[in-house]
């Protein structure tokens, strides 16, 4: 059998120190216990793992294939880079990356960039648009290569950050699922990241020296509303250490009941219990 450190070429070169040992146990930890709780694994299935070449995409990688070889997660894996023609992208990482490691995978070119700079009036964000085009050709691909699934690599502060936008600017309490059918109703999307704080994939990711592509080669990020949640975020954690994680928590222990969601709860049929009065 595999010595630990050599369950996959992704693993190669690990450190061998404690914290890093306790880092990985707790990152496969959390990553099967969401797959699990909102049961991703269905049998025969094929999943579409999207790299975006950030620290997030890599762990997630890495982290499925320690599940895969555990034993603990019977789908096939066919990793995909979708280079959305943005300025100096370094195309050539990621294939070579995966060729190293010996990944099975799918590389896309669709300029994408060009027609969300076309379509994005000036000062607004590209963000929105640009994710809704990589979504289509994604589930495009995920169809060519038969897959069930398309998998990407948001982690528990991704989910949080996207709570309060919904909640400030967007008026609903609402946030990114961690298992969600495609409007089509022929693909999954699944985020097995869900209870992975972003840190922990940061260091990871850092104590692999994985070649990590700055997520900001469209130069749309500074200013983004997300970056000021992140910050709001950042500092409750730092007057509240573990305030993430409660917050976190909440999202799994809703009480429709004490919301004012009339579709959730039936308000205008709660009756009292009316005694009988012939009942001492």
């Amino acid at each position: 059998m595999l010595d630990e450190t050599e369950i996959h070429p992704l693993f190669h070169g690990a450190p061998d120190t404690v914290a890093f040992k306790k880092l990985r146990k707790r990152l496969v930890r959390d990553t099967r216990e969401a797959i699990d709780r909102y049961g991703m694994i269905a049998p025969g299935g094929k999943w579409l793992v999207c790299l975006s070449g950030g620290k997030d995409s890599y762990t997630l990688l890495a982290i499925l294939y320690e599940l895969q070889w555990r034993g603990l997660l019977p789908v096939e894996l066919l990793a995909c880079n979708l280079d959305q023609g943005q300025p100096n992208f370094p195309a050539t990482v990621l294939p070579e990356f995966l060729q190293k490691m010996g990944v099975p995978h799918r590389i896309e070119y669709r300029d994408t960039y060009s027609v969300v700079m076309d379509k994005t009036p000036q000062g607004r964000t590209l963000c929105t648009m640009c994710s809704r085009l990589r979504r289509a050709n994604l589930y495009r691909i995920a169809r060519e290569e038969g897959c069930t699934a398309v998998v990407l690599g948001h982690h528990r502060d991704d989910i949080l950050e996207t709570f309060f936008l919904n909640l400030f600017h967007g008026g609903k309490l609402a946030t990114m699922p961690p298992k969600l059918k495609n409007d089509e109703g022929d693909l999954f999307l699944y985020r097995p990241l869900a209870h992975v704080a972003e840190a922990d994939c940061e260091k990871f990711a850092q104590a692999m020296n994985y070649p990590i592509i700055p997520c900001d080669l469209c130069g749309s990020q500074d200013g983004l509303q997300r970056q000021q949640i992140k910050r709001l975020l950042d500092g409750w954690e730092t007057n509240s250490p573990g305030r993430r994680q409660k917050i976190f928590s909440s999202l799994m222990n809703t009480r429709p009941s004490h919301l004012l969601d009339t579709a959730l709860f039936d308000f205008t049929g709660l009756a009292l219990n009316h005694k009988d009065p012939e009942t001492p």
